[in-house]
């Protein structure tokens, strides 16, 4: 299996060692690593040239302040130097929980930066990996089919089945964290959105509750999200593996 969105740079030095050590132990066969900003790309570029299990991709998380016009450059001078290890451009996507912190935040600044990542996306032909949830996702997919990006994956999905129908009509994949086994909302998530574009993902080092309560997040855990979208779609457990790494593959050209 492959975990589909992590934050590998975030981890302690120690810990990213003792994950890449283990992944073969626990059946999991690349890392979709994804950056925050400029020093994170760095760190994910230099991860996956000494692990080629670690898959990096390039972009500014939404969830802070905007990058400077310099920024924006080097992000993007970097995209184009390294377009041949990169899997994707992202993270990147739309502050909601910043605007749900602070109360309003002007939204049109964020709204170019990431018109101009989708830009740069369907120039470089990869895929997007987007950090967009509920109203925002509509706003991105506006952008998708502005610029006509096919290869769109909104991690951690949450949203309304009016938006879910829309991203399944253009073939946008999503993916789900180990909180489906224990949030209500994810379930139905799952229930409804196609097998074909799933994927699993941690987002790690984000911590998770229920059996998860006070462990290190670990791509192992994407394992326990497969059993549960078989349990929910009511499939035969290998068949959901298959299935879900295949689409993996398939969409980040592993």
């Amino acid at each position: 299996m492959i975990d589909a969105h992590i934050h590998l740079d975030m981890y302690e030095v120690e810990d990213q060692e003792k994950i890449l050590q283990d992944l073969n132990h626990e059946n999991v066969e690349a890392l979709i690593a994804v950056s925050n900003q400029i020093e994170s790309a760095k760190r994910n570029l230099e991860l996956a040239r000494l692990d080629e299990r670690v898959k990096p991709a390039i972009g500014w998380h939404p969830e802070q302040l905007l990058p400077s016009e310099d920024e924006v450059e080097e992000l993007l001078k970097m995209l184009e130097e390294h377009k041949g290890q990169i899997v994707a451009v992202g993270e990147v996507g739309l502050p909601y929980y910043m605007r749900k912190e602070y109360g309003w935040i002007e939204m049109q600044p964020y709204l170019e930066l990431l018109e101009t990542f989708v830009k740069k996306a369907a120039i470089l032909d990869k895929p997007v990996v987007l950090h967009a949830i509920y109203e925002d996702a509509d706003y991105v997919c506006d952008l998708l089919e502005k610029h006509d990006v096919k290869k769109a994956h909104f991690h951690w999905f949450k949203g309304s089945k009016h938006t879910l129908d829309r991203m399944m009509r253009n073939g946008y994949l999503i993916s789900v964290t180990p909180d489906c086994l224990y949030e209500e909302e994810i379930h139905r998530l799952i229930e409804q959105y196609p097998l074909k574009q799933l994927m699993v993902e941690t987002d790690g080092p984000w911590p998770f509750e229920d059996k998860f309560k006070g462990s290190i997040t670990h791509p192992w855990m994407i394992h326990e999200s497969v059993k549960t979208i078989a349990e929910l779609k009511q499939m035969n457990v290998d068949d959901v593996y298959g299935i879900l790494l295949e689409n993996t593959k398939r969409f980040y050209e592993i």
